[in-house]
Parts: structure tokens; C-alpha cells; sequence
């Protein structure tokens, strides 16, 4: 039997806190949205500057090949509302292979709260309580919590990207950091396994810490077998170049004046 979602008591931070400073960089992105709920349309261009504000807000860049046409054509003809259109690019191969499959599920919550959310989580309570989620029902279940929570309803609706909820504070000379910058795409822990596991031609076996090669080097034959067949190898190449050059030759000698 599944649990239901633990309850959880929000914090005091600056994303429950009603903004008073003026129009900056956040404030663009919330009223072209809000222009277009209210019109119930845009033109061509402000639904572009949105695409790609979606894709910096989930992927935090919007390379060629990962984009999803599929998904902006549905958006651009009106099938499909920005939510559905943040819904699909978190369900997509690419955030699964590049996020969801390289961070815990602790770190998971953090990585998917502050994309959709715009705001950090509300400590262990909230990290642990949407954690066992994905441990019961996989990654669609998150997604879909927070994507139809009141508190995504309310703060972005069905038509606004979100976006990092008062990281420019006014009195403050220097706003809080920007969420790419917080929580990198993974963490040091699945860095230092991937150099364990992958090539790497920096890799120094006598400073590992480990004390003992990695996996893809366990049964690797010694060094001098390694200089031995590549000398082989080298010298094979040579003799039948040799041959090859030494046929050719005679075939053409033997075609002399009748």
C-alpha cells in the first residue's frame, strides 16, 4: 500500500514574501505570461522568447538537439498550455538522462522543486516527504504533485514559465544566487563514480584514493603485452604494404612489347 504524502510545514524564506521592488528581469517574464492569460494569445515572437525561457528553466540552456518539436508545435497551436509544455520537457529522455539519473532522490526533490517551484525545499521535511514519492511511484509522480499544487497554481498558473521567485531583493547589493549556480546538474558524489567507471586520460592509479584500479581497467593485460602487440601489429603493416607494392610491380613488368 503506497503512502499518501507526508504533510509538510512551510518556512519563512523570500518566496512566501510579496515582492515590492520594481519591474527587473523576473518581472518581464511573469507579465508577458500574464499579458497572454489575459488576451488569451501572442503573437509569434513573445511565445519564442517563452519557449526558450522554459528550456533555460528546466534544462538551463536550449541546445538544437535538445529540443522537443513535438511539444512547441502543440503549444504554438494551442493544444497544450505552458504547464502541459514545462510537464513534458520534465518527462523528457534528456531530463531524465541528464538530472534524473544522476542524482539521488533527495537531491532529485531540490533539483525539481527549484525548476518548477522557483524556490528552495522547505528543509528535510519536504526533501524527505517527496523522496519517498519517487521511491513508491517514479518520477511522473513528482512532477505531477507539484505541477498541479496549489501552490504552483497560484504563484504561476496554467500560461506563466516559471522562473526563481524573488532572487533580486531590493536593500541588498547582491540578490541570492541563481539556482544553476546552487545545484549543479549532479554532485561530486556521482562525478568521483564516473571516473571510476569511464576512461579518463588524466586518471593517476597511484594517488587513488581507493587504493585499486577501476572496473574498466580489472582485466586489462600488462603493459609490455600492450607495447608487444601494437610492435606486432605495426610490423604486420609494414610487410604487407610491402607485398601489396611488390605484386603491383609485377604486374606491371610483365606487360612488355609483343
Amino acid at each position: 500500500m503506497a503512502l499518501p504524502l507526508l504533510p509538510v510545514s512551510t518556512l519563512t524564506m523570500n518566496a512566501r514574501v510579496t515582492s515590492f521592488a520594481l519591474a527587473d528581469e523576473e518581472w518581464s517574464r511573469q507579465s508577458q505570461s500574464a499579458a497572454r492569460s489575459i488576451a488569451g494569445t501572442c503573437d509569434r515572437r513573445d511565445l519564442d522568447i517563452q519557449i526558450e525561457q522554459a528550456y533555460r528553466q528546466i534544462f538551463f540552456h536550449a541546445f538544437k538537439v535538445d529540443r522537443d518539436p513535438m511539444l512547441e508545435s502543440q503549444l504554438r497551436s494551442g493544444q497544450i498550455t505552458m504547464r502541459d509544455f514545462v510537464r513534458g520537457l520534465l518527462l523528457s529522455q534528456k531530463f531524465r538522462d541528464d538530472f534524473y539519473r544522476c542524482n539521488s532522490n533527495y537531491r532529485m526533490v531540490e533539483q525539481t522543486i527549484g525548476r518548477v517551484l522557483g524556490r528552495p525545499v522547505y528543509g528535510d521535511q519536504e526533501r524527505i516527504a517527496y523522496s519517498i514519492l519517487i521511491a513508491q511511484r517514479g518520477l511522473p509522480s513528482l512532477v505531477d504533485a507539484l505541477l498541479d499544487s496549489e501552490e504552483y497554481m497560484q504563484t504561476f498558473g496554467n500560461d506563466t514559465v516559471p522562473f526563481q521567485r524573488s532572487r533580486v531583493l531590493p536593500g541588498q547589493p547582491v540578490g541570492t544566487m541563481p539556482f544553476n549556480q546552487q545545484a549543479p546538474r549532479y554532485g561530486a558524489y556521482w562525478r568521483d563514480s564516473i571516473a571510476k567507471r569511464a576512461p579518463a586520460q588524466s586518471l593517476t592509479w597511484q594517488n587513488s584514493t581507493m587504493g585499486q584500479l577501476p572496473d574498466w581497467l580489472a582485466n586489462a593485460p600488462a603493459p609490455w603485452a600492450r607495447k608487444l602487440w601494437l610492435n606486432t601489429v605495426a610490423a604486420g603493416g609494414f610487410v604487407i604494404t610491402g607485398l601489396m607494392l611488390w605484386i603491383a610491380l609485377s604486374m606491371l613488368s610483365t606487360g612488355g612489347p609483343g
